[in-house]
């Protein structure tokens, strides 16, 4: 009979816990369209960045998405099952860098990928998403979008880049300290090239988070991203 209590307290306090989590995120996605609704989708319409989506050839946008976000236009913000396509799509980034004074791993992931999934994603057009991303994008310290980038490390305006200069921007994105084009030149050549075999269909990502194409030196394996290097997928 104890024992029986026993498993029914538990059975119930394991309940009351499932609907705490489930309400918690609940007032999470919907303080979060509330806030996508009257902020972020006008701040961004009124928003001036330098760069347009369709400053971007057909060509540099393919690139990009191959890389960054293969299923971007397919997807609902979040995309857990393609090769390469990492645990974090732009959405998903946006998500991270709008709604969150501060960010870290765990719960937030849970409350991003939500967020993505059913504010974002739903309320804020593809295009709108596309032109933050290559506006606001990280790409090393005080170097901030596509435009700042070209300008910052090749002294020249976007639109005058070549493809390898291109190449060698979203190369840095995933970990601008890490494929530094100033800094660590050989080690973004190594990462442009290895995306030029990816987009020409010469490599196919072995895995989800196969985000590098090969492996990394030792030194870059402990400064990239948690959960984005695995070196099993190159032995």
């Amino acid at each position: 009979m104890n024992i029986g209590n026993a498993m029914k307290r538990t059975a119930i306090a394991g309940l009351l816990i499932a609907i705490i989590i489930v309400a918690y995120y609940a007032a999470a996605i919907y303080e979060a369209r509330n806030f996508t609704v009257t902020s972020v989708v006008p701040g961004e319409s009124s928003a001036q960045y330098p760069l347009e989506v369709s400053s971007l050839t057909p060509r540099q946008l393919e690139i990009l998405l191959k890389v960054e976000d293969p299923r971007f236009f397919e997807h609902g913000g979040v995309d857990f099952s393609t090769p390469g396509a990492g645990i974090t799509t732009i959405t998903q980034g946006l998500v991270k860098h709008l709604y969150f004074e501060k960010f870290t791993p765990g719960f937030a992931k849970i409350k991003q990928t939500l967020i993505a999934a059913y504010a974002l994603d739903p309320l804020m057009s593809k295009q709108s998403q596309l032109r933050r991303f290559i506006n606001t994008a990280y790409l090393g310290p005080k170097v901030q979008g596509f435009e700042q980038a070209a300008n910052v490390y090749f002294h020249k305006p976007f639109t005058e880049l070549n493809e390898d200069e291109y190449i060698a921007i979203v190369a840095m994105i995933i970990a601008p300290e890490v494929f530094d084009i100033v800094k660590h030149p050989a080690r973004n050549q190594e990462r442009v090239t290895r995306i030029k075999r990816l987009v020409r269909g010469e490599y196919t990502p072995r895995g989800l988070c196969d985000l590098y194409y090969g492996p990394l030196d030792a030194e870059a394996q402990k400064n990239v991203p948690p959960l984005s290097y695995f070196s099993s997928y190159y032995q």
